[in-house]
């Protein structure tokens, strides 16, 4: 890895974070843009409550693909690792979009967003449109993704931003257009949506080929040869990206039984759009720990101790201020019941961002050292017991509206901490205590 080849000092892990953090700043905030345009609409509720059931079924089919960001920059040192990977994006590319095709074009799509979303007649039509148009975002996203865990292996993050910074310019005009033109659909959205995704990958690619030339053909020390040797470490995250994506969908099913239901999960759309916009910057602590903690473990703990309670002060500093009602209102343009709503689900958020950097980083950690089964166990732990929490505070306090999600997600990534420290300390103790010889045997 190049990292281990020169010493590790914060100012190169803060070269190399930041530029990957404003990335996941400006991706947050082309999701503000959709939203807010669709907030200009004449009837923003349920318009955006159709974007929001679309977008929280886009994760199950994206996610796989998602994944591969990671996969790359765990596995490709050479142009046969490359290919490697690149051949089961293939596979993943293909299966995406046949699940959206089925979704988008058969009564799937029915069965999904009227009858186990429980989405009125208009909702649900919106949330098919939308997903009509997604369902292609998959292929977009996951080049982007593949590229980019290249890049970042390469330590070339600014061209993350850099990237960022063409597709939010180009969404931001597609915006622009729809709302002098009128906005009347939810589909609206996810054609700014896609149109900055494509604009994002061709960009990542542009650069990421340049890096796989000066790569060479088959580094002498790099495993991965075949894409059957991928799986083994792709599989163990997909299993449990899995188990996670349902999360959102069920939460906004389940939001979907509360008093409002349209209000509700309109709410907590706008407010998880606004608490991504903040903690996008600290979500790459993982990419951290995957490329260096072998190299120099305690500077990673400095710069984790430095940054990670940074998102809850920003959470503090803004929700509990006017500033939030300030930016829903004039920002967004969001008014009257589904503003009060959205302030009261964002600050609802503060445990999520409170953990949020320390789980990122030992999930780093877990990956570096080729351990993902492990994520499989603690984040089915995650999914449990937010569906749990989201149960019994939907019969208890059905009227909190979108602030139901947010307190569901904060005991969910609560628990998921608590499993995978618990899970990565015990195999640490056993290889601490077990000789490498009857390691190899349990093996």
């Amino acid at each position: 890895m190049p990292t281990s080849q020169e010493p590790v000092t914060l100012k190169k892990l803060f070269l190399f974070f930041i530029p990957m953090g404003l990335s996941v700043v400006l991706i947050n905030l082309s999701h503000v843009i959709i939203n807010g345009t669709l907030a200009r609409s004449a009837n923003p509720e349920m318009i955006i409550a159709g974007y929001a059931l679309g977008m929280s079924l886009l994760t199950v089919s994206e996610r796989p693909a998602v994944l591969l960001r990671q996969t790359c920059s765990a596995l490709v040192r050479d142009q046969l690792s490359y290919k490697a990977v690149l051949h089961i994006g293939y596979y993943v590319f293909g299966a995406s979009l046949v699940l959206g095709a089925l979704i988008a074009y058969s009564p799937l799509g029915h069965l999904i967003f009227g009858i186990a979303y429980g989405a009125s007649a208009d909702v649900e039509k919106e949330a098919i449109g939308v997903f009509r148009v997604l369902m292609f975002l998959t292929v977009f996203s996951g080049l982007r993704c593949f590229f980019q865990g290249v890049i970042i292996y390469k330590m070339r993050t600014r061209w993350l931003t850099i990237g960022m910074i063409f597709r939010l310019a180009g969404m931001f005009a597609v915006s622009q257009y729809f709302i002098q033109t009128g906005v009347s659909s939810a589909a609206q959205g996810s054609m700014i949506f896609v149109v900055g995704m494509i604009i994002e990958a061709a960009l990542s690619w542009w650069e990421c080929r340049k890096l796989v030339r000066e790569m060479p053909k088959e580094a002498p020390d790099c495993e991965i040869k075949r894409p059957k040797q991928v799986l083994f470490f792709y599989k163990p995250l997909l299993y449990s990206s899995l188990v996670v994506v349902w999360i959102m969908p069920i939460l906004n099913t389940l939001l979907g039984t509360t008093n409002k239901a349209t209000l509700a999960v309109a709410s907590f759309s706008i407010a998880s759009s606004l608490m991504n916009l903040i903690l996008g910057f600290f979500t790459y602590f993982h990419q951290i720990s995957l490329l260096f903690i072998k190299s120099d473990p305690a500077q990673v703990r400095k710069f984790t101790l430095m940054l990670g309670f940074v998102p809850a002060a920003l959470i503090i500093a803004v929700g509990f201020t006017p500033a939030t009602p300030w930016l829903l209102a004039h920002v967004l343009g969001v008014k009257n019941e589904l503003l009060e709503a959205s302030v009261h689900a964002f600050r609802s958020f503060l445990p999520f961002v409170l953990v949020f950097p320390w789980l990122d980083t030992l999930n780093g950690i877990v990956m570096a050292n080729g351990e993902t089964k492990l994520m499989f166990a603690s984040q089915t732990a995650n999914a449990v017991v937010t569906i749990l929490v989201m149960i019994v505070l939907a019969i208890l306090l059905p009227s909190w509206n979108g602030s139901l999600g947010s307190h569901a997600l904060s005991g969910g990534i609560i628990a998921e901490l608590s499993v995978l420290f618990w899970l990565y300390r015990r195999n640490l103790k056993h290889k601490l205590t077990v000789p490498p010889s009857m390691r190899e045997l349990q093996l």
